[in-house]
């Protein structure tokens, strides 16, 4: 177990800049006193916000990037561009070592595309994807992956998503055996694409693994808190997110029309505030920041473009806890124990 992990800050990607990630990573060190830092990006202007976080300073070292990633710059513009932007060098100290995980709030489809190509995959996943942490109903949070890296999945990538997701779970969650279920249109056996109900029969099998597959769930209860993993493509895991999301401001808005629209609805307003508060905190995606990208020989931690100090704090910790529970490594065994019961053609090309 690593007791201090390091934690790689692209310190000037995202919407709000490096005020912002240098906020959040102080606060994070604030509640976790192990955790040393190292800043990429520009060495002057780290140096001078520096002198507003003297705590950080103390748990940070530099490493100068004269360029950084924008967040209309193409895939393909940002690979060339690794080795001298803030992107490229904070996911490279990941590759040799020098950070245990990198956190960026900067262009997705640049990170991802970069991520891959200097950390490569674990031996046994085809692709790698991206899981994040939502809101329920529930006792915690709940996972879901794919969100969007890979549009068309088969069976193979399902069940690779599934082990993937619900080592993620037993970290992030503290869970031992999370349940786990497919995204499908019905709950029903016969129901969804063959790839998922292909997938589904092969992890009913899969009882040696540290999971629960519960089956197939439905759009309408992802939010109910009955599963701790949700599984799908990324097609529809990001049109799935951004429903969520969507509905979430939906409701917020509506909530904030609704009390405004008269003096008796403002004093309404004052008596239920305290409900109010808890929904909005419930539903404040800065409480929920931080997507990752599983599967890769290496943690890479995405927080949101325009996450504010609390958010990037979130992202922070939660690298930092993936990094002292060996997430990696945890995938790895799993991989390998469905490998050995079901062999390599199960789950691998």
């Amino acid at each position: 177990m690593v007791d201090s992990p390091r934690i790689a800050i692209d310190a000037m990607g995202g919407d709000t800049g490096l005020a912002v990630m240098l906020a959040g990573a102080e606060a994070a060190y604030r509640q976790d006193g192990a955790l040393r830092f190292l800043l990429v990006g520009d060495e002057a202007a780290i140096r001078e916000a520096l002198t507003r976080h003297a705590e950080l300073a103390e748990a940070s070292e530099i490493l100068h990037a004269p360029d950084r990633i924008a967040g209309e710059d193409k895939p393909s513009q940002a690979i060339r561009r690794a080795k001298t932007t803030s992107m490229g060098l904070a996911i490279d100290a990941v590759k040799t070592g020098r950070a245990g995980a990198a956190v960026s709030a900067g262009n997705t489809g640049a990170l991802m595309a970069m991520a891959k190509l200097a950390l490569r995959t674990i031996k046994g996943i085809d692709r790698p994807a991206l899981a994040a942490l939502l809101p329920t109903l529930g006792n915690n949070d709940v996972v879901m992956l794919d969100l969007g890296a890979n549009t068309d999945c088969d069976a193979r990538n399902l069940i690779q998503f599934a082990v993937m997701g619900a080592a993620y779970a037993r970290s992030a969650l503290e869970l031992a055996q999370p349940r786990v279920a497919l995204l499908n249109i019905g709950t029903e056996e016969l129901k969804g694409t063959d790839e998922v109900r292909d997938a589904a029969a092969m992890l009913r099998q899969a009882d040696y693994l540290p999971l629960q597959f519960t089956g197939f769930i439905e759009g309408d209860r992802m939010s109910r808190g009955d599963v701790d993993v949700i599984v799908c493509d990324g097609f529809s895991g990001n049109v799935a997110l951004k429903t969520i999301e969507g509905t979430a401001r939906f409701v917020a808005d509506l909530l904030r029309r609704a009390f405004t629209s008269s003096l008796r609805s403002k004093i309404g307003f004052l008596i239920s505030r305290p409900a109010t508060e808890l929904l909005r905190h419930h539903l404040d995606p800065n409480n929920h920041n931080g997507a990752i990208f599983l599967g890769l020989n290496g943690l890479v931690v995405k927080s949101h473009g325009s996450a504010n100090a609390n958010g990037v704090a979130n992202a922070i910790r939660l690298a930092a806890r993936l990094v002292r529970d060996d997430l990696t490594r945890r995938i790895s065994e799993d991989l390998a124990n469905f490998d050995t019961h079901k062999g390599p053609e199960a789950v691998t090309a």
